[in-house]
């Protein structure tokens, strides 16, 4: 890019210290030029420590068992985002970007992470792919989502999606990435289908406070503008959990 744009860092107004983790991950395909990532285009001082990044060759990496771009993963990838993923698949060489961090009063280890993801797609990377969102963005759109003057917004960060209930015309409103704060995703059950916009805002608002710092404790009622009902917060999940693949704070919408 000729004028790289600055990704900002900002500050966690209600962050408290905790035990909790963040984790990062993502996988850049391409064929890489050997020189120096030029993270500093976008304000990252590189990696933060706990982050590290491999380069693999990839006819190897195919052979490891979370390799993701085979199996239901692959078969999604191939389906949501066909041409990203031929870009991807037909790449010679593959840098995991990984690691663990403790939980920050700031996001300068995110604006840190993301500047190197630039760089290398500077330098020869075609497609980034994020298991935490289930993403894999060619070159152009990841640019387009996260390089955004000023700061692309937290909804960039994450998934939100939506899922049929049991019960007819009731919807599940529910997000993946949030360890990428070290916070637990958001679980909203029972929304009726008429009302899923509404549930998808108030997703929206949780995952903010979270990524400014918050903290949901079990049984902490929430209140919901213009409902007239409150919701309460259920902590659960775990790493091992299926569909987060994280800890989660569950509501069910007022009846």
């Amino acid at each position: 890019m000729s004028q790289p744009i600055i990704i900002p860092a900002w500050q966690r107004p209600h962050w408290q210290a905790s035990d909790e983790e963040i984790l990062l991950q993502f996988y850049v395909f391409g064929k890489f030029e050997a020189v120096r990532v030029p993270s500093a285009d976008y304000g990252s001082s590189g990696l933060p420590p706990g982050i590290e990044a491999v380069n693999h060759n990839h006819a190897s990496l195919r052979q490891w068992e979370g390799y993701p771009l085979k199996g239901g993963m692959g078969r999604m990838f191939k389906d949501d985002a066909p041409e990203a993923y031929k870009i991807a698949v037909d790449a010679p060489e593959v840098i995991v970007v990984r690691g663990t961090l403790k939980d920050s009063e700031a996001t300068g280890y995110l604006r840190d992470t993301l500047g190197v993801l630039a760089g290398m797609l500077d330098i020869g990377g075609v497609a980034i792919l994020d298991p935490q969102t289930l993403s894999l963005l060619d070159a152009d759109a990841w640019r387009h989502r996260f390089l955004v003057r000023d700061g692309a917004p937290i909804r960039n960060h994450i998934l939100i999606m939506r899922d049929s209930e049991q019960e007819p015309d009731h919807s599940w409103i529910h997000t993946r990435g949030m360890r990428k704060f070290g916070r637990p995703d958001i679980s909203i059950r029972g929304v009726p289908d008429a009302l899923s916009d509404r549930a998808g805002i108030l997703c929206e608002r949780l995952v903010e406070l979270e990524a400014l710092g918050a903290h949901f404790v079990d049984g902490q009622p929430v209140e919901i503008d213009g409902l007239g009902a409150g919701i309460v917060a259920h902590l659960g999940g775990g790493l091992d959990d299926e569909d987060f693949n994280n800890t989660f704070v569950e509501f069910h919408w007022p009846a």
